[in-house]
Parts: structure tokens; C-alpha cells; sequence
């Protein structure tokens, strides 16, 4: 038996199947660090301390050896690509399990889209646990591809696989009570439920506490932060590619309350999954801010397992997975070495073994356009409009009211002003919606940029300086299947494919990062000044995030949480 093997191992009695010496020890549990040597028995370690045999022996040259990292909310889909494309570019910088919510691709395929990112999951080097996506819709202010009720998520609930319900968006549901959002939290009562409670403060955040939502990962202040922390939540630091909130959150960090905070990614895109990192890159940003460096581990090991429950993995003790990660720099650790189960996952950056891209589960399309009602044209009704005001690096927005630039008796786009036109056209069952808007912020001086990517709804997304620019885009990424476009007048300047639901692509994460990159340089030379364009321009759909957002059914006033004509 596996077990009476482990015992024995663990007791000394025969030798171990692995042992790792010449090592520092990370203790993220008693907070200290000192010399040791880790036995370990199949998955399992079963031994710290010295004395142990193995019938193999690694000498790690004095490295410091820590759990495997974890990342406490994640939505795969945003690094459009597939779960084992992901997993290939995050485990060799020390990820070894993910906690994600696949409530992007449910929003377009219900459940058969959670079963397509769990089947993609199989036979990965990562483990990639599941949280059931508890808006589809995030509201009932846009139009999703499908509906998930209580009922559909509880046929979840006894997944091995499946820790509790992901972020619950509409928190004015729960703190006025919806039999809707109410039957969901029950069905998920006794296991962890993700918040999402961008702003939420006093009487209402207290009732959004009282519901047994655990967790939050929206604050983008220190004050925001510790009221959820003195309401009993577990605070999630995120440092995402558009929502980089983790400088400014990490002087609440202190040893007492770390076991409370965990860090996140939720969206990062390609690029700076490649370059900057994971889990491990938030690591380092904390240590670099003056976080210690044990405490900065266990926000990314021991602090998340401990919430959502898996005390088998967290930290390198006996009876706990083998999850490792070994580094030389403990002030800015950075992986050379990953187990994963008690095997080497990675070497140097890279994943063990074969580059082998599994076959990928078949996928329905998901493009469905009424385009003969398509009409992007805006007639003015008033003097006054409401203009959605992006902010850069954050996902909240400015609720503006401006005047309108009219030529012809139309509402346009004027750039001289930075005053883009903004659509959201339905995607998913051809239903002619179209929500219209106006929006600052991103720099565009021509063209358009067009995306299926449109949290959380994801139906098509295109802003631009004409409308002639915008229906060349928005077209073409229809065409694609989904993917992002650049375009002038009628020319299409750079194109990312994402035909997997219109949020992933079924190509290498190399490939879709050039082809990012491409697209981004694109939006540049049409005058856009931000990071990452199109990730900032996707969560102008998201309804749950303050102040101001547009859906096919029109501008959201987030604060107020209706439906808001453009004209004031």
C-alpha cells in the first residue's frame, strides 16, 4: 500500500524514492529558514530534517527550497490560450496549482465550456483546481451566451476538482437578498465562495460577509483592504496585466496578518506571463517593497491553501505533496527548479520532458451576428452625454458627462479631444443588440480596435475614431472566430485569432504573444498610450465594476446599478 510505504519512509525503516540535500529550508509555517534535508516518498514528502536515505539524492548546492507556488484567482481564458499552454508557461516560474474560475468561456458555452477547460486540463504539470463560476450572466444588464442557475452549479459541487463558487459579481443580489444568487450561495454552504466587492463598505459589505463569502480580490486602497480583513475575509493582493493594485496594497501586509491575504494574477496576457512572471513575480515585487521574504512566500503558498482548504500542499512538511520550487536568491527568488508531485517539472525555465501539444476537445463556434441590422451611428438626443473614463492600470472607470462632438446630426468620435465611439454587439444569438457609448482614455488618433474578449458577457467589443474603421475590425474578428483586430478605414493592421469560444487560440503561447505584441504596436501607431490596449478595453464591458461600463443593452451606471441613458 502507497500509504504503509509512506509510513515507512517517513520512519526511516527503507529509503526514501527521493531526497534533496544541501539545501535552505523556506518554513512558511514556523516563518524561519534553516538548513535540512527533504525526503520524499512518491507525491508526498515524508521527511525535514537529516539522517534519511534515498535511492536517489540531489544535491541542490545550497539553494533555498520552498513550497510550490499557488495562485488564489485566476481566469486561464485571459491568457488566451489553453490550459496546457498556460501551465507550459507558468510551472517552470515556480506555479505549481492554480486556483481559476472559468467563468469567461461558461459565459459563452455554459457547461460545456467548464468541461472543455477541464478536459484540456488533463495530464498537466499543473494542478489546476476549479471554483464554480457563479455569474452566467455577471447581471441581468447584458446578454451572455449562456445561464448557469443554482442547480447547474450544484452538478459541480462534488467534483474532486471543484473547491466551492468563484467570485459572486453582483453583490447588490446579495445584500438585497436575490432568490437567485441566494440559492447559489446555499448550494455551495460549507465550502469556500469567492467575493468580488469592488468599493462595497459598511452595513452592505457586513451583509455581503454575513452571506459566507470568504474572500475578496477587488481593493485598489489600503482602507478598502482592511475593513474586509476586520469583517473576517481573506483579502486577495492582484497584481493582474490592466489591474495592478499590488504596490498599493502591500503596506497593509504585516506577519500577523498574513495568513489572511493570499496573491492572485486573475488576468494576465501573454507577454507578461513571459516576461515578468506569475505568482512568482508578485513574490518578488512584495520582497522588493519590504515584505519578508517568508512572508512573501506564504501569501503565495501556505496563506491560499489554508483558505481554500488543501492541506495536502502549502508548505514542505511530512504528508504534503512534493510541490517545490528551489532558488538562489532569496531576495528575488526565481525558480530553477519545480517539482511537481514529487517529479521534476521544470529545469531552467523550461518544463521537463516532451513538447507533445495535446489534442484539444472539439469546440462549436461561437460567432453569431445579426449584421444586417449592425448600425454603429449615433443621433444626438441632447446637449449632454455620459462618457465612460478609463483609468490606466485599473479596472474601475470615471463616470464623465461631457458634450458631444455632432457632424451631420450624428453623435462622432473627435480624437483631438479623446473622445472615442465605443460598441458592444451581441455575439451570441444574433439578436441585433447593439449598446452604444462614448469613452477617454485611450489615446487612439485613428482606426479602431476590435476584440471578442468583452468581460464578462464577451460579446463583441470595438472602439474607434470612425465608423468605418470600427465595422472593418469588429467584422473581421468575427470572421476569425473571435480574436482581436487593428484597423483603418477599410485596412486590417494586426489580428490575433482566438477561434476556442473567442477567447483562447489553439496556437503556442510564443506565437500568441507575437502576434500581441504585433496587435499592440498596431493600436501605438494609431496614437493608444496604454500597456495593454485590449485587456483594458475588455473590462469597459464589465458591468460589476465601478462607475460606468457599456453592455449590448446599453451604458451600466455601476454605482447605482441600472441601465442609464447616454444622453443625460
Amino acid at each position: 500500500m502507497e500509504l504503509a510505504t509512506r509510513i515507512r519512509q517517513a520512519a526511516g525503516h527503507e529509503p526514501a524514492d527521493l531526497l534533496l540535500t544541501h539545501l535552505k529550508l523556506v518554513d512558511v509555517l514556523a516563518g524561519e529558514i534553516y538548513p535540512a534535508e527533504v525526503a520524499i516518498s512518491g507525491r508526498f514528502v515524508v521527511g525535514v530534517g537529516s539522517g534519511y536515505r534515498a535511492r536517489q539524492v540531489v544535491d541542490l548546492g545550497g539553494a533555498y527550497l520552498a513550497p510550490g507556488l499557488i495562485d488564489a484567482h485566476v481566469h486561464v481564458e485571459s491568457s488566451l490560450v489553453t490550459p496546457a499552454e498556460f501551465a507550459r508557461a507558468v510551472v517552470p516560474r515556480g506555479t505549481t496549482t492554480v486556483v481559476t474560475d472559468p467563468h469567461e468561456i461558461a459565459n459563452v458555452l455554459g457547461l460545456e465550456g467548464i468541461r472543455f477547460m477541464l478536459e484540456c486540463a488533463k495530464g498537466s504539470p499543473l494542478s489546476m483546481l476549479v471554483m464554480a463560476p457563479s455569474c452566467v450572466p455577471a447581471t441581468g444588464m447584458e446578454t451572455s451566451g449562456a445561464s448557469l442557475d443554482a442547480v447547474d452549479l450544484a452538478s459541480f459541487s462534488s467534483s474532486p476538482w471543484v473547491l466551492g463558487l468563484a467570485e459572486v459579481m453582483n453583490y447588490p443580489g446579495v445584500v438585497h437578498g436575490d432568490p437567485d444568487v441566494l440559492a447559489k450561495l446555499e448550494a455551495f454552504a460549507g465550502k469556500p465562495i469567492d467575493g468580488h466587492a469592488p468599493g462595497l463598505t459598511g452595513r452592505p459589505l457586513a451583509a455581503y460577509a454575513a452571506a459566507g463569502i470568504g474572500s475578496d480580490h477587488e481593493s485598489t486602497t489600503v482602507e478598502e483592504a482592511r475593513e474586509k480583513l476586520r469583517l473576517g475575509m481573506t483579502v486577495f493582493l492582484r497584481e493582474a496585466t490592466n489591474a495592478r493594485n499590488l504596490a498599493t496594497l502591500l503596506p497593509l501586509v504585516t506577519p500577523l496578518n498574513s495568513p489572511r491575504l493570499c496573491l492572485c494574477t486573475d488576468d494576465r496576457q501573454p507577454a507578461d506571463l513571459l516576461d515578468e512572471g506569475h505568482v512568482d513575480h508578485l513574490v518578488r515585487m512584495a520582497i522588493a517593497a519590504g515584505v519578508e521574504p517568508v512572508v512573501a512566500l506564504r501569501l503565495a503558498t501556505a496563506s491560499p491553501a489554508d483558505y481554500f482548504r488543501l492541506r495536502d500542499r502549502g508548505a514542505i512538511t511530512p504528508g504534503r505533496r512534493a510541490d517545490l520550487i528551489a532558488f538562489r536568491d532569496l531576495t528575488a527568488p526565481r525558480p530553477h527548479l519545480v517539482w511537481r508531485g514529487g517529479q521534476l517539472a521544470a529545469r531552467d525555465g523550461a518544463l521537463v520532458g516532451g513538447a507533445e501539444r495535446p489534442a484539444l476537445p472539439r469546440l462549436r463556434g461561437t460567432m453569431n451576428v445579426d449584421w444586417a441590422s449592425l448600425d454603429l451611428t449615433v443621433a444626438v438626443a441632447g446637449d449632454r452625454l455620459r462618457v465612460i473614463g478609463a483609468i490606466p492600470d485599473q479596472l474601475i472607470t470615471e463616470h464623465q458627462i461631457d458634450r458631444p462632438t455632432v457632424r451631420g446630426g450624428r453623435a462622432v468620435a473627435d480624437p483631438e479631444r479623446d473622445l472615442l465611439a465605443m460598441a458592444v454587439v451581441e455575439r451570441h444569438h444574433a439578436s441585433g443588440a447593439v449598446g452604444k457609448g462614448f469613452v477617454r482614455g485611450l489615446g487612439l488618433r485613428r482606426g479602431a480596435l476590435a476584440s471578442s474578449v468583452a468581460h464578462d458577457h464577451h460579446n463583441l467589443v470595438v472602439i474607434g475614431a470612425d465608423d468605418a474603421s470600427m465595422t472593418t475590425a469588429v467584422r473581421r474578428a468575427a470572421a476569425l472566430g473571435g480574436g482581436l483586430v487593428v484597423a483603418e478605414g477599410e485596412s486590417v493592421a494586426a489580428e490575433v485569432p482566438l477561434p476556442l469560444g473567442g477567447l483562447m487560440s489553439d496556437r503556442p503561447i510564443e506565437e500568441v504573444r507575437r502576434r500581441l505584441d504585433e496587435a499592440i504596436a498596431a493600436a501605438r501607431a494609431l496614437g493608444s498610450t496604454l500597456h495593454d490596449p485590449f485587456m483594458a478595453m475588455s473590462f469597459l464591458a464589465l458591468e460589476v465594476i465601478p462607475s460606468l461600463k457599456l453592455t449590448d443593452q446599453g451604458l451600466v451606471d455601476v454605482d447605482r446599478f441600472e441601465r442609464v441613458p447616454l444622453f443625460v
